[in-house]
């Protein structure tokens, strides 16, 4: 049977998701057909919401062109600007809001984005079914470390975070969606993700503890699940976890 020989190279982060000894280099793969080059692409093990530009032949195309023997094809992450004559960006169009919605695996990391002022969607029960069918329906940003969550033809925005520790992974996608002049910190619930507003004290005080109610004056209170938040003992650890955030933009 003969085979289709492809050659690929693929560039910067999208290096992440292959072998070593394919990562920055041209590489043959063989296909046993023509097939379209998104197939190709995530059958190496690319999600299609990374890419932002494929060129087959120094030509620029999108995802439903077809590619067979003798073809080589370069892919690029929105990472590399790269000049291109009528470029074919399969990049969807960008986001008037960013929303984002995270797999269970990332509880953490969706607790700092909502202290950080950012809509984000998580439950520990979510399945991959769920959360492609939110991020479709609701134009929201799936944030996961499951490749085939992101494979998924509902999925068109999407992002699989590299790093495993919690804090660098905020940083990560703040630089990933270029968000660190977007944060308003202190807006959300870290419980539900409901939008907080002040309160006064004489409104909640039947639910303040005993001291909270002695020492404290300013109170917010989630317009969803009605928990209350106030500048206690733990806001000081708060504002420095934002100032080290904040000046995190060249680091890691």
């Amino acid at each position: 049977m003969l085979m289709e020989r492809v050659y690929f190279q693929f560039h910067a982060e999208l290096n992440d998701f292959l072998p070593p000894v394919k990562r920055r280099v041209w590489f043959v793969h063989q296909l046993p057909q023509k097939v379209a080059v998104k197939d190709a692409i995530e059958a190496l093990g690319i999600p299609h919401p990374e890419v932002d530009l494929i060129l087959v032949n120094g030509e620029s195309v999108d995802f439903s062109d077809l590619i067979g023997d003798g073809d080589r094809v370069s892919v690029y992450p929105i990472s590399v600007k790269v000049e291109v004559t009528s470029p074919s960006r399969v990049r969807p169009p960008q986001l008037a809001q960013i929303q984002f919605v995270l797999d269970i695996h990332l509880g953490k990391l969706a607790t700092y984005l909502r202290l950080l002022g950012f809509d984000t969607l998580y439950q520990n029960d979510y399945e991959d079914e769920e959360l492609a069918k939110i991020s479709s329906r609701e134009n929201r940003i799936v944030l996961t470390k499951d490749r085939g969550l992101l494979k998924r033809s509902i999925v068109i925005y999407g992002y699989c975070v590299r790093q495993q520790d919690p804090f660098k992974q905020v940083v990560e996608v703040l630089r990933r969606f270029d968000l660190f002049n977007a944060i308003a910190p202190l807006q959300r619930c870290l419980r539900c993700n409901g939008l907080l507003q002040s309160v006064t004290k004489k409104e909640i005080g039947d639910r303040l503890p005993p001291k909270t109610r002695e020492f404290y004056d300013r109170f917010s209170i989630c317009q969803d699940c009605a928990q209350i938040y106030w500048q206690g003992a733990h806001f000081t650890r708060i504002q420095n976890f934002i100032t080290r955030i904040q000046t995190s933009m060249t680091k890691f």
